[in-house]
This record gives structure tokens, sequence and C-alpha cells, in this order.
């Protein structure tokens, strides 16, 4: 039996995690489960799945839990940054689901490597951030990290059986978001209700709206980078509505080779917990006679300027990674509140790698500044 954690319980990652963990209770047997504010519903999942550890963000939070769950068996709660990292680590499990948002997984991810755990990785900016250190430690404690985002996903099944020396390209798949065929002039005018209305995915409101800004395959752009050990001019985003396919790998010989699925992010996080095994989860194959063709376009880079982002702080590297993404990070919580327009999330992001002084080969403490710099700078401009 796997023992898990899961951090980001609540999270839409985590909570189809669990979903899977529910039709095979007999495989899967949950130890830890964090969430930072949605304490109601962890407390349901705590009386479904009757895990040994808990992280909350705060006191308070921990106070409402206990309240919630008066008359039941409480499990030993952790609190906090610290929390996460010491549930990351915690001895009586086996894989660590990173499901959290944010900059925030990028400690308990080290700390779960350093303690030797399987790594299930759903949370984009640990490699983003830190991609070079998180990789080489990786390696060195030789802890596997096997990738939950279904692009990721598809490009690691993509590769099995395969010599990864053989790989030429990588084609990352979009769906375009909600604003694909949105004019440019009419950007100024998108609320946080349309950029939360994606049309194939259902996801939390952080990554629906950097789907809507395409800073979603920015980002995994830079993840691909890491993961897959390729250049960033090996990769290429293609805009495909129908998010059937969910990305592609072009080898040497001019072969491709695609994974394809409806959208459901079950089948890439089972993938994750039983590989090479494949389990059966009740996900339905896609209907190919009713959707016709399978279509692939080019981002439109001046409408969404995301991807020039990636390939910027790619090229240059160093601490630039971690300013974009903490830039957008609040860039992003700005728009939700409804303090800045949708194209001034760019504009955000852009100031700030703009204004950065870049520091090359970054150790850790120097990607947390960088990210603390750029959070003070972008609430400045804000």
């Amino acid at each position: 039996m796997k023992k898990l954690a899961i951090l980001g319980s609540t999270g839409s990652i985590g909570q189809s995690t669990l979903k899977i963990v529910s039709l095979y209770p007999d495989r899967f047997d949950v130890r830890v489960l964090a969430a930072a504010y949605n304490i109601p519903l962890l407390c349901e999942q705590i009386k479904r799945f009757n895990p040994e550890i808990v992280v909350v963000m705060t006191e308070k939070g921990a106070d409402q839990l206990k309240v919630l769950l008066k008359g039941d068996v409480c499990p030993e709660i952790f609190i906090g940054e610290q929390g996460y990292i010491d549930a990351a680590s915690y001895e009586k499990t086996d894989i660590v689901f990173l499901a959290m948002v944010g900059a925030a997984g990028l400690r308990p991810a080290l700390a779960a490597i350093n303690s030797k755990k399987i790594i299930a990785l759903a949370n984009k900016e640990t490699l983003v951030m830190a991609g070079d250190i998180v990789m080489s430690e990786a390696k060195k404690n030789n802890v596997p990290i096997y990738p939950v985002d279904s692009e990721h996903s598809a490009i690691f099944q993509c590769l099995q059986g395969n010599r990864e020396k053989d790989l030429k390209k990588i084609f990352l798949t979009a769906s375009g978001g909600p604003f694909r065929k949105k004019k440019l002039s009419e950007f100024a005018t998108i609320r946080p209700e349309n950029a939360l209305n994606h049309p194939n995915w259902s996801m939390g409101n952080k990554i629906s709206i950097d789907s809507a800004t395409l800073m979603n395959k920015a980002l995994e752009i830079i993840e691909a980078v890491h993961f897959f050990d390729v250049s960033s001019e090996a990769i290429e985003v293609l805009i495909h509505p129908q998010s059937i396919v969910h990305s592609m790998v072009g080898f040497k010989d001019g072969s491709v080779i695609a994974q394809m699925g409806i959208p459901d992010m079950r089948s890439a996080i089972s993938y994750a917990m039983s590989l090479p095994e494949r389990l059966d989860i009740g996900v339905e194959f896609p209907d190919f006679t009713a959707l016709k063709s399978l279509e692939f376009e080019k981002c439109d880079n001046e409408k969404f300027p995301s991807l020039d982002f990636a390939f910027e702080v790619c090229k240059k590297g160093g601490t630039l990674p971690a300013v974009m993404n903490a830039a957008n990070e609040i860039a992003v919580e700005a728009f939700l509140d409804m303090k800045i327009s949708f194209p001034t999330i760019y504009n955000i992001i852009s100031k700030c790698l703009g204004l950065h002084n870049k520091i090359d080969n970054p150790d850790l403490s120097g990607i947390i500044d960088a990210d603390r710099w750029a959070r003070e700078t972008a609430l400045s401009l804000i």
C-alpha cells in the first residue's frame, strides 16, 4: 500500500487525487493532508480519509478545525510554512503530492526530496523558480519526480520506451483559454468572472487566470526545460482548442508521438500514482467521430505576451524566472480583487523583469530574495 501526503488537498488537483484514492482504498493510504484556508472542506476530508497529520496556514485556522472536529478524532495539526515543510518530510509517507499553488511549494518540495520521498509534482512554480536546484537535489538523492500537469505528464508518457537523446522537439499544447478569439482592443473590459470561465478545464482561481493570460503556458515552458533537460528553443507552443492532444514530442527521425484524452486531470494524476501500471478510474475515451477535427494554431504573442516573457527568462536565466513568477502571482491577485485591469497583469510582469538586477547561478536564498523583491516591486507598481 502506498502512503500519501497531499499538500493542497482542497484544491482541484488535491480533490481529484482523493477521488482516485476513494476508488482504490486498498492501494492508497492518506497519511497527510494540507490545506491553507479551506477549513470546512479539509474537515470533511479528515473525517473521510483519517490522516495522521494535517496542515493549515494559521493558528485561527487550526482553532476553527478543532471546533469543527469536536467529537471526532483530531489528527496532529501543523501550522504555517514550517508545517508544510515538516509534513512534506513526514517519515510515514512514500509519495508527496505537491498540489499547492504558487511559490509556497518550493521549500516543501526540497524537504520532500531531501527526505527521499517520491514526488508527484503539480506545482509549476517549484521548477520555475529553482529548477536547477530542485533537479540537482533530486538526482543527488535518487528521487523520482513525476509530473502531474497534463502537458508534462503527456510528454513524460510519450518518452516512455524511447531514448531521451533522440528527442528533438516538444510541442506544448494550450487550449487558448476563454479569450482566444477576443480582440486585443477589448481586453481592458475583461472582468475576473470572464477570465475564470475556462472553456475546457475546471481549475482554481489563480490557475484559471493564468490560463486566460497564457501565463500557465509560460510557466510550463520553463518547467519543461528542467523536467526534460532541453533548451527553450526545442519547445513550441500550439493553441489546440479541443484540449484532446495534451502534448506531443518530436524525434530526430521526424516521428511525432502524441498523448491524447478528454480534459480530465485524473488521468495524469493516476499515472503518477501508479506508474508503470494504469488504473481504471472511469475516464471515458474521446468521441473522435463527434470531434470531426483537431485544430492547431500559432499563439498570438501580441495579445498574449506571456510566452515572450518565458522565452526571455529562459534565455537570460538566473533569478529572472523567480521574478516573473512572483510578479505574476501579485498581479493575478490584484486583478481578482479588481485593483488592476487584465492587460495590466502583463505590464506589471514586464516592468518587474525590466527593473530587476539579475543574479546568475543563485542559491536558494538568492532565489527567495528575488521572489520577495519582485512581490514588493509589483505591489508598489500596483
